[in-house]
């Protein structure tokens, strides 16, 4: 397989600067809300900050992937003579705990660092954040290039979707001739 260059885009959170504002909250369900900025419903942002207010502990984190199953992770870690559940780190939906669920379908969530077109400097997030806290980073890295016809399909549904049958099979009609030729 070949190689191809890849950008990775991450968020990188500097915890100790955060101060629960839940400006990033906030910013976060007003973007995604249908349309945008119509409402500001928390429970439907993709970053949540995990707090235990006792303690000053303040931890934003972002949704990732949707866990089909309740992991075993029971654990705690002490950081900076802070105690954080394992959960708390955790970044995915599942069965055990709402977060990371949109509250009327119960449909996972997933930070999508704020996609558009066309495309934000930077993530809404980030952008917001009162305290420096969140910082937007990107990086290339190379990766093995993998082709699943699962993708081909989706790219090709979102053409049709977009220009219609007729005009993508004369496009890949017009493709192939000049390759031949």
């Amino acid at each position: 397989m070949a190689k191809t260059k890849k950008t990775i885009k991450t968020i990188r959170v500097d915890a100790d600067k955060c101060n629960g504002c839940r400006a990033c909250e906030i910013i976060c369900s007003a973007y995604h809300a249908e349309p945008k900025y119509s409402s500001v419903n928390p429970a439907r942002s993709r970053i949540q900050v995990m707090s235990h207010r006792m303690k000053n502990i303040w931890l934003p984190v972002f949704a990732g992937e949707n866990a089909n199953a309740e992991c075993m992770g029971r654990n705690v870690y002490v950081i900076d003579g802070k105690e954080y559940p394992e959960c708390d780190f955790c970044r995915a939906s599942c069965p055990s705990r709402d977060t990371f669920k949109e509250p009327d379908s119960g449909l996972p969530l997933k930070c999508d660092m704020c996609e558009s077109d066309p495309p934000l400097d930077v993530p809404k997030c980030v952008e917001k954040c009162l305290n420096n806290v969140l910082i937007y980073e990107e990086r290339e890295e190379e990766v093995e290039e993998e082709i699943r016809p699962e993708d081909i399909q989706v790219g090709l549904e979102a053409l049709i979707d977009k220009y219609g049958v007729q005009k993508v099979l004369d496009t890949v009609s017009r493709m192939t001739a000049s390759k031949r030729g």
